[in-house]
């Protein structure tokens, strides 16, 4: 029997390949809070504290090619746009209560993303002790690079991690001073949701983050997985 909409659905949100004219579709968009020490400091948090999560739209995603400049529209309501640089996980298999000696036979692949958060409305919200998804759910709030295959991939503790901003450095770290691994934020995750194939998961952001303005441009990149490249631009 085909189905019937009422109106034509939305067409899938998805991202490039490395190498590759398939796109990789996306189902949903994780993130993690928090990950790595010298960021929760500067957020006024500090110490091991269990991980937690907040989810941006599917289509939130900004896809930007590989070698390519990508344009996000500086968004609505904010006077405080602030970048996160992070490792973006791409998951292959799905699974629930997954373990994390098991968690990496699940990722498909890797890329380089940009958590872009209101700051100001994210701050407010949460003096309010309300939910802040106005602060980091909004349109092309999560830009990111095309996705490389886990396979073409050479990331280790050691791999720099590292944002600039007009050509100067804001963020930099390493992968290994993730608080919470990989495979560690796989297992905590499937626990609370099903993972299924096309899940992003954005792993969290070094310390740094800073607000950007108007005909900024933001260069990311992350040893072994690539380079994203966002041009800052009014609406």
């Amino acid at each position: 029997m085909t189905t019937s909409f009422v109106f034509p659905p939305a067409a899938t949100a998805s991202v490039p390949v490395q190498s590759s004219t398939a796109q990789f579709p996306v189902h949903r968009i994780y993130c993690v809070g928090r990950n790595y020490v010298e960021h929760a400091i500067e957020m006024g948090h500090s110490g091991r504290e269990a991980p937690f999560f907040f989810m941006k739209p599917a289509d939130a995603v900004l896809t930007v090619a590989e070698g390519t400049t990508g344009r996000m529209r500086y968004p609505t309501l904010t006077a405080s746009l602030h970048h996160e640089l992070e490792l973006v996980v791409a998951i292959g298999k799905g699974g629930r209560n997954i373990r994390a000696a098991d968690a990496m036979g699940h990722v498909w692949g890797y890329a380089v993303g940009l958590d872009m958060t209101r700051r100001d409305l994210q701050g407010e919200a949460k003096k309010l002790g309300r939910p802040w998804c106005i602060g980091k759910g909004f349109d092309e709030s999560a830009p990111i690079s095309t996705i490389r295959r886990a396979e073409d991939t050479t990331i280790g503790p050691d791999s720099v991690i590292r944002l600039d901003v007009n050509g100067a450095k804001r963020q930099a770290s390493t992968l290994g001073k993730l608080i919470w691994s990989v495979p560690e934020i796989i297992e905590h995750l499937s626990t609370a949701w099903e993972l299924a194939p096309g899940d992003l998961i954005f792993t969290g952001t070094p310390e740094g983050v800073a607000a950007v303005e108007i005909g900024d441009t933001l260069e990311g990149r992350i040893e072994g997985v690539g380079s994203l490249k966002v041009e800052i631009v009014a609406r």
